[in-house]
């Protein structure tokens, strides 16, 4: 996995099918039509909002110091040559997030991953992003334990999740969500 870094100290993170970039305001637009979607926001627990909401969204994720958010490029879409800094708005397939918000365990941090286009999906650009996300967790944040919650009609992503050596810990019947979590060591072994 390489990592860039901006002017700024923003990072882009560059695997073999993906690039994880920023979560920039130039994203919103299509970030916010991808929202648009009912599957999308029931698949992951959203609430639709505004252009202006999505806006503000975008710019509290950026500075919120507990959470990482990156928008996942597919590589194969990119035109041109990649240039860290540029949105690259015709390679933004989706997202993904991480969250470290558990103050009793600093060292936990909550994933979530989207795939927002349909020709983007099983082609292992969410497994990639997993992976490059959680590596840059370990090694540039500390995090020893992944947590994530998932819609129990989201059996793709509890499919992928499990793949990766994610056990379920709990399910909320009134959430209708499964918790699956990932120690750190067990990370290591699979990267």
């Amino acid at each position: 996995m390489g990592e860039r870094r901006n002017g700024k100290g923003c990072v882009s993170l560059e695997g073999e099918k993906v690039i994880l970039v920023p979560y920039m305001e130039a994203h919103v637009p299509k970030y916010h039509e991808w929202m648009k979607d009912p599957s999308l926001l029931q698949a992951t627990g959203s609430e639709p909002l505004t252009l202006q909401q999505e806006y503000h969204m975008q710019l509290s994720w950026s500075r919120d110091p507990n959470k990482e958010t990156f928008i996942i490029l597919d590589k194969d879409l990119i035109v041109g040559d990649f240039s860290h800094g540029e949105p690259h708005l015709e390679a933004m397939v989706g997202d993904v997030n991480i969250f470290m918000n558990d103050l009793d365990n600093p060292l936990l941090a909550e994933v979530e991953i989207m795939i927002a286009e349909p020709k983007s999906r099983r082609k292992g650009l969410g497994k990639e992003s997993i992976i490059m996300m959680m590596t840059f967790a370990i090694e540039k944040l500390g995090i020893t334990c992944f947590q994530v919650k998932i819609g129990e009609s989201n059996g793709a992503s509890l499919d992928l999740f499990q793949k990766l050596g994610f056990v379920e810990t709990s399910y909320s019947s009134i959430f209708k969500e499964v918790r699956v979590e990932l120690e750190v060591g067990f990370v290591i072994a699979f990267i």
